[in-house]
């Protein structure tokens, strides 16, 4: 265990450091996220910073190579396509490209990611779960960027819920993610003087599909595995079925979350702690449904889909004002 904490401590340096870095490169490159309407932050801040985070991923996947060769063809592959999403998002962080061409990459990246998972299971349906997993956590983290510490902070929570979850050698997985947000955070909350940038928050979801299709392929239920990741799924899923539902145009930046409408009401940082709160609860209840029956397991998760919709159509309703 001890070793465990030494290894995640290492991680965790070596993404502050790299965020640092990030930081001064963007300055230097203007790199710079400027406040406006679609935006939720006041003060023009540099983005880029996630790819520390990226850094620290490589680094670990790289480390259990050398300690588990047996686990070396998901490493390699899993380190591929988590190199192709932050790839393309650095490069749309530099100069922006179309949502044809970040959303084609994502998808080859994702397939890819699914056929990984179908090969390590030997199911072909578990695959295209996580491809299509991969796919959406990708863009709602992209979407979910640009409040102090929010998307780190989820990724970090879901990621360690997974990390209980799977079994050893694998839980390394999840506090090697964990531990790089960890790095990355303090340079972003309370206070945010770096975001995650494209490259970043693409791979953050990316990291977090994989998560996912390994918990899958360990015998995880995917009636309950997507519990960690439900506060964000909810918030950008149901305000993406409402633009699309009204005609918008709903691959467009926008600021029609209901965590964006509550950050103006009430701040960046109260938010970000209330949707930490609601994901250690979702979390501890993903662990109480794993000690039920399947159908049991099933329901808990329908009353937890119910309560949270519920509670964002009320927000939504209340702060429409704002």
């Amino acid at each position: 265990m001890a070793g465990l904490w030494l290894w995640c401590g290492c991680l965790a340096v070596l993404a502050a450091l790299g965020t640092w870095l990030a930081r001064g490169y963007a300055l230097r490159r203007q790199l710079l996220d400027h406040p406006g309407e679609r935006r939720s932050h006041q003060v023009a801040t540099p983005r880029g910073g996630g790819m520390a985070i990226v850094l620290a991923l490589l680094a670990a996947c790289l480390w259990a190579i050398g300690w588990s060769p047996a686990a070396r063809p998901w490493l390699v592959g899993v380190m591929a396509g988590l190199g192709l999403v932050a790839g393309i998002g650095w490069w749309d962080d530099h100069r922006p490209l179309s949502a044809r061409l970040r959303l084609g990459v994502h998808a080859v990246a994702s397939l890819w990611l699914g056929w990984l998972v179908w090969r390590a299971s030997g199911e072909a349906w578990m695959g295209a779960l996580t491809a299509l997993a991969a796919v959406v956590l990708i863009n709602v983290w992209n979407f979910m960027d640009g409040i102090n510490g929010l998307a780190a902070s989820q990724a970090a929570l879901a990621a360690a819920g997974f990390a209980c979850w799977l079994p050893d050698p694998w839980s390394w997985a999840g506090w090697a993610l964990v531990a790089g947000c960890l790095g990355f955070l303090p340079f972003n909350f309370p206070r945010a003087r770096i975001f995650l940038g494209d490259g970043g928050s693409g791979a953050l979801g990316y990291a977090l599909a994989a998560l996912l299709g390994l918990c899958l392929a360990r015998g995880g239920s995917p009636g309950s595995l997507w519990l960690p990741l439900g506060v964000f799924l909810v918030d950008a899923g149901f305000t993406l079925a409402a633009r699309m539902l009204s005609g918008q145009r709903w691959w467009e930046p926008h600021a029609q979350h209901v965590y964006q409408a509550l950050a103006r009401r009430f701040g960046h940082t109260v938010v970000t702690l209330a949707y930490a709160c609601f994901g250690i609860v979702a979390i501890v209840l993903f662990f109480r449904l794993q000690e039920v029956q399947p159908g049991w397991e099933a329901a808990g998760s329908i009353v937890w889909l119910l309560a949270a919709s519920t509670v964002w159509l009320l927000l939504r309703k209340g702060l429409r004002k704002f």
